[in-house]
């Protein structure tokens, strides 16, 4: 039987404690001893054992923990900052449909180490939430990994997976889990002094890219334009958009326009963006099989895997899909139930700990891995294992970098600087910033 806590145990127990200190042990001691009661065998999965992580109460300043008092070491978390950032495009803004048309929305997520190293996350939601992610960092991230060792990275992922169990798996709270991830191998490999693809164990020196931004909304021959630009950079594929906004005929008559205007050694991708059916992608897919393109991307949403299926089956064409997935668990179904020979991971749906996961289970099956977007960051990830396909280059934020990765002769090479190397110029952060909190230890 539980033995019930009471005010004069607790003053018994601390000789010299006064009534009002006396009082706020007690408050504390109670809140643990139902959390242990009430959560124990939903939190650890055996009753009678401690939850995992730790409760506290900012808005009163105190916190309860049932952990064991950590050691500081010099990777000791000791501050998490924001900047959220809204930068104008440097140019015409994406004619996608998705984007804004005034600015780009990103944020930009620094984490401090007790020794002063600083690791750098990033993400760049298209469709909004930024401030909706800044809340998640500040409510749930923050006080569960300050005081952390910034080297436990798994740990630390692990912890916070766990706590999407509440809010939804996938979302916002991932997001913000994959911001912290990046940051965190950015000072790993800052500590290890070698760039992430070599602390990962080097593959290759470099990695095919494709050009992207062969938007739908620039109408054909702005297609082209776009296509004959990224060629004429040594490209050797691009990406045009397809359904949406007119007839899928009409996308037929465009993808054999670009394969007319390339020739035949360019390869190209169309991206449905889960525009079409599976009957609608099976009818349009017929027609690309005879311009040879080489893969069909997302024909039908994301959570149509018998659509994927049916695709896949009926064309000739590769079916490939995979950005808006989010971690190994939503990619499961094409793991065992394999369509798609190429799958396209996205960072800010589990980070760079989650991809280098993805990526070697699809290797197990024999599949390849050409990611989604982040080409400055994720070369590090496809120089680093044996599966790798292409890059996805995206031209658009190449103005926010200090030192942006722009491909020469096709290639893609991740830079030699410890981590993964990447500093945004400091009037962007500092001119476009619009938000963002500091937390410390």
């Amino acid at each position: 039987m539980a033995t019930r806590l009471s005010k004069r145990m607790v003053m018994a127990l601390s000789p010299g404690m006064n009534e009002g200190s006396g009082r706020r042990l007690f408050h504390d001691l109670r809140c643990g001893s139902s959390l242990l009661h009430h959560c124990g065998r939903r939190a650890s999965g055996r009753p009678g054992q401690p939850p995992l992580g730790r409760w506290k109460n900012a808005s009163r300043g105190h916190r309860f923990s049932i952990r064991e008092k950590r050691t500081m070491t010099d990777t000791t978390i000791v501050a998490l900052r924001t900047t959220l950032l809204q930068a104008p495009w440097a140019g015409e803004p994406p004619a996608n449909g998705i984007m804004p048309p005034t600015h780009r929305a990103l944020l930009v997520l620094e984490i401090e180490t007790r020794g002063g190293l600083t690791g750098m996350g990033y993400l760049q939601p298209l469709s909004g939430g930024l401030e909706t992610i800044d809340a998640c960092l500040k409510e749930m991230v923050a006080p569960a990994i300050l005081g952390r060792d910034a080297t436990e990275i798994e740990g630390i992922w692990q912890t916070l997976w766990r706590s999407t169990y509440w809010v939804g798996r996938g979302g916002i709270a991932t997001f913000a889990l994959s911001a912290v991830d990046i940051a965190l191998w950015d000072i790993m490999g800052k500590r290890a002094g070698l760039p992430l693809y070599r602390l990962w164990g080097a593959c290759r020196a470099e990695v095919p890219a494709y050009g992207s931004g062969v938007w739908r909304g620039l109408g054909r021959d702005g297609m082209i334009d776009k296509a004959r630009h990224f060629a004429g950079m040594g490209l050797k594929a691009i990406k045009m958009q397809a359904a949406h906004i007119r007839p899928w005929r009409e996308d037929v008559k465009n993808v054999h326009a670009m394969r007319d205007a390339l020739g035949p050694d360019i390869e190209i991708m169309v991206d449905v963006n889960m525009g079409w059916t599976a009957d609608t992608a099976i009818q349009a897919g017929h027609h690309f099989d005879e311009a040879d393109i080489y893969w069909m991307e997302e024909p039908v949403v994301c959570e149509d895997f018998a659509g994927y299926r049916r695709v896949a089956q009926a064309l000739k064409t590769r079916v490939v899909g995979g950005e808006s997935h989010f971690t190994r668990f939503d990619l499961r179904p094409f793991f065992e139930h394999p369509s798609t020979p190429i799958l396209q991971p996205d960072p800010m749906r589990g980070g760079l700990t989650e991809l280098r996961k993805i990526a070697a289970v699809a290797d197990t099956w024999g599949l390849q891995i050409a990611p989604h977007l982040f080409h400055e960051l994720l070369v590090h990830l496809t120089c680093s294992i044996p599966n790798a396909n292409y890059l996805e280059y995206m031209d658009w934020n190449d103005d926010l970098w200090a030192t942006p990765a722009i491909p020469e002769n096709g290639m893609l090479r991740p830079s030699e600087q410890p981590g993964h190397g990447l500093r945004f110029r400091p009037e962007i952060l500092k001119d476009c910033r619009v938000g963002g909190f500091e937390a410390n230890l």
